[in-house]
């Protein structure tokens, strides 16, 4: 991948990449899309409310497992 380092009058014109844009030539054909950086930092780390225990269990109970087939045949039904 190509990194171009913005220089701050580019970037004043991409007003800090704030949001998503697009890039255009001297007619007006859209030839990019722009979207700035995902900032994680507001973000916490995410843990599914399911520990290894409780699939453990889930994966030894006697509930009818279908394989894919079953399974779009069964939509295909409905």
């Amino acid at each position: 991948m190509t990194r171009v380092i913005l220089d701050e009058t580019l970037r004043t014109k991409l007003r800090d990449l704030a949001e998503p844009l697009e890039l255009c030539d001297e007619s007006g054909r859209v030839v990019g899309h722009v979207f700035p950086a995902a900032d994680l930092s507001d973000y916490e780390p995410w843990e599914p409310p399911v520990d290894e225990e409780e699939l453990r269990r889930r994966e030894q109970g006697n509930q009818k497992r279908y394989t894919t087939a079953e399974l779009l045949n069964h939509l295909e039904k409905l």
